[in-house]
């Protein structure tokens, strides 16, 4: 089902790329994002999980968004049998188009990397990579527009979005993942 999702996204992001051709970029493929999180010299599993209703409950707690689905996917890259990290594709709309970004996260669960997959906003509202590391390695708790994350002028929207992603993410992994086997 994962790699469904991934082809139904694809091929909307095909498509508007197309209707809109001034603005929708896609920039890195599934395979290339899996390469940009883990390296050419890892092997990717798909972890799916179904979050029962009170982990659900603890996820929008601890994430301070609604989950849309009851299916979550990780991609697990391991080396040597090995768990190099997680990592999750997440779609959703910015302000009235969609935008596609790879959240990747240490074993135990910080952020490591944010790479944008697909932007179908205009550019100028795509805040810049060095903007998504101020998320690396914090806390789940300090994700939010305080002294040490700036907002962007003119991409309020997305780096908002990107907020809510992050925090959906690391708290999806507390709660189905850590501290549980591989």
């Amino acid at each position: 089902m994962p790699r469904s999702k991934f082809v139904q996204i694809a091929s909307v992001l095909l498509l508007l790329s197309l209707a809109f051709p001034g603005f929708g970029k896609i920039y890195y493929s599934k395979n290339e994002a899996m390469e940009l999180a883990f390296g050419k010299e890892a092997t990717v599993e798909v972890l799916s999980l179904f979050p029962k209703a009170d982990e659900i409950e603890q996820i929008e707690k601890l994430a301070r968004v609604k989950l849309e689905s009851a299916l979550f996917s990780f991609y697990v890259g391991k080396k040597d049998g090995k768990v190099l990290g997680y990592a999750a594709i997440e779609s959703h709309t910015v302000r009235t188009k969609p935008e596609t970004l790879l959240v990747v996260l240490n074993p135990e669960g910080k952020i490591t990397a944010i790479h944008t997959l697909a932007f179908h906003e205009p550019p100028e509202y795509q805040p810049p990579q060095r903007w998504y590391e101020q998320l690396y390695r914090r806390e789940l708790d300090q994700l939010s527009f305080n002294a040490d994350i700036q907002g962007i002028t003119g991409a309020t929207l997305s780096t908002r979005s990107a907020l809510n992603i992050s925090r959906k993410v690391m708290a999806i992994f507390q709660i189905l993942v850590k501290g549980k086997p591989n």
